[in-house]
């Protein structure tokens, strides 16, 4: 019999109160989003109060500005989130059941797409207060890793977002027809914990080399780097775990039982692969931007 791991028996729920005829609940998911957006701000301020780790021993903003940011980010990660996972996971869907987008609440977010909502509202956000667009993609890389961390660890405790099946002693067995639908299995399904994947190395191993990086190893005098550094982690990281990570249900048919989305031979790619390609490639080019532009105004 193989071993594994039952899956925890956790609500999706912490709490729900009955009201005028409505009940409203608060979901870990819904607390994985708020304390990630609190820690990454608590972070960014601790960091902008300690004037010495940027360049010229001057922070990009004041803790007065990092809190004004703070829900100019709070807008883009839910409108960049929904709107990337409308376009770039279920377009068809969406395009016939129009009035589903704005629903939230349902479920569907994207980190690519809420990454380039926060880039958009970070660019007009910098350009109204004049503050160094590089620093402050650093200040807000530093505060990403923690949300990301806590989401996927809603992930899990959700029953989603699963992997595909393992016989590795510490697959999960998810509870679900879906989860438990495996290909040549009899009886109870194990599959990857990809979720705790993620949150290991999206969140806890890039975060805490960043906060080192920031604090310890002065990277942030070298406006855009702990950015970069950001991008090219979090590109690398989601390429691996998607090896490991069951492919969305709209890319899996009888003929793409691995629901690649680009075919390379008896290999290929997924849409999580193919949307962290250039990231890693965004990243590398602004940490060389970076260093580059740094060594120019040393010489000069």
């Amino acid at each position: 019999m193989q071993a594994m791991i039952p899956f925890p028996d956790i609500s999706p729920e912490i709490f729900s109160i009955p009201l005028f005829g409505f009940e409203f609940a608060l979901r870990w998911y819904a607390l994985a989003y708020i304390a990630g957006i609190l820690i990454g701000w608590r972070i960014v301020v601790a960091a902008v109060k300690r004037p010495n780790l940027w360049p010229n021993d001057r922070a990009p903003m004041t803790p007065a500005q990092v809190e004004d940011l703070l829900s100019w980010v709070i807008l883009g990660i839910i409108l960049g989130g929904r709107l990337g996972f409308v376009l770039f996971y279920k377009p068809g869907y969406y395009l016939r059941n129009p009035t589903e987008i704005p629903m939230v609440w349902q479920g569907g977010m994207s980190f690519h797409g809420g990454f380039l909502g926060v880039v958009l509202v970070a660019l007009v956000f910098t350009a109204r207060h004049k503050i160094p667009r590089l620093s402050a993609g650093d200040a807000l890389a530093l505060a990403v890793p923690t949300g990301l961390m806590l989401g996927r660890i809603a992930n899990f405790i959700n029953a989603e977002l699963w992997g595909r099946p393992t016989t590795l002693p510490w697959g999960v067995a998810f509870p679900g027809a879906s989860a438990q639908t495996c290909e040549g299995v009899i009886g109870l399904c194990a599959r990857h914990p990809s979720q705790l994947y993620e949150a290991a190395l999206e969140g806890l191993v890039l975060g805490l080399l960043l906060l080192w990086l920031a604090f310890r190893r002065g990277a942030l005098k070298i406006p855009g780097q702990v950015m970069g550094l950001f991008v090219i982690g979090y590109g690398i990281a989601r390429f691996i775990v998607e090896f490991f990570r069951q492919a969305d249900d709209q890319f899996i048919s009888l003929d793409n039982p691995m629901g690649y989305v680009v075919h390379l031979g008896p290999a290929g790619v997924t849409m999580g692969q193919l949307l962290s390609l250039p990231m890693i490639l965004l990243g590398l080019a602004i940490v060389l931007y970076a260093r580059r532009y740094a060594q120019t105004r040393a010489r000069a």
